[in-house]
């Protein structure tokens, strides 16, 4: 069973990776397919996504999947909030009975660093780029993969950009992160504040995959209650 990584989150959040390996027909028996994908390893992948929101939660009607203007999945009945990225041969999904939820994986690449400057604000910018030595350092990270680090970043800004779900954000200015990286074992959180209408501070959770060369991130919880 190709289930990469699971995280039961708490009795109404989970989260899971799947390992893409079967053929089409495996993902067809199973998944009723309503969008029209031409080409053959986006229909996988598409495919493989939702068959995770069936394996994490047996009970998801997948049939009642509509997607909106945004181009972003959603049940109107709102009994599962959930979130689909798809990483090479890998789809990651979550999905909470309560609270509105993001998810993103990415492969740690190289080229990263050569589009940092589309989504890193200035301040974010200055600080990978000039104060980068001294962040290892005061953290306890040296050794840390530099790519690493942006591919979080870049990573947490998709997971925030579909929990928020309405599109028409700014990566720069409205998606910031706001304080020291809390690593805790394999999982990492992220102070965020998003300011699109209002600031909202939300702490995002990551973790990375070394041997895959993965990075993954999510947003499950509500605004604080010191938001403003």
């Amino acid at each position: 069973m190709p289930l990469f990584y699971q995280h039961n989150i708490n009795q109404g959040t989970k989260l899971g990776i799947w390992h893409i390996e079967e053929p089409e027909s495996f993902f067809l028996e199973k998944v009723p397919l309503k969008r029209d994908v031409s080409h053959p390893f986006k229909r996988l992948q598409h495919l493989a996504g939702r068959y995770l929101l069936s394996f994490l939660f047996p009970d998801f009607p997948l049939e009642d999947i509509r997607i909106a203007d945004t181009r972003k999945p959603f049940l109107e009945s709102e009994k599962y909030h959930f979130s689909i990225s798809h990483c090479g041969q890998y789809a990651a999904a979550i999905i909470s009975s309560n609270s509105r939820v993001g998810v993103d994986i990415e492969l740690i690449t190289p080229r990263i660093e050569m589009v940092a400057h589309k989504f890193l604000s200035e301040e974010e910018s200055q600080f990978f780029n000039e104060d980068y030595t001294r962040f290892l350092e005061q953290w306890g990270l040296r050794g840390r993969v530099y790519q690493e680090f942006l591919t979080l970043i870049w990573s947490s800004k998709e997971a925030l950009f579909k929990w928020y779900g309405r599109g028409e954000l700014d990566f720069k200015k409205h998606m910031q992160l706001e304080g020291a990286i809390n690593i805790d074992g394999d999982l990492m959180k992220l102070p965020f504040v998003f300011a699109k209408d209002r600031e909202i501070h939300l702490n995002i959770e990551a973790r990375t995959f070394e041997e895959q060369r993965l990075a993954l991130a999510w947003l499950r919880t509500a605004p604080s209650k010191n938001s403003t």
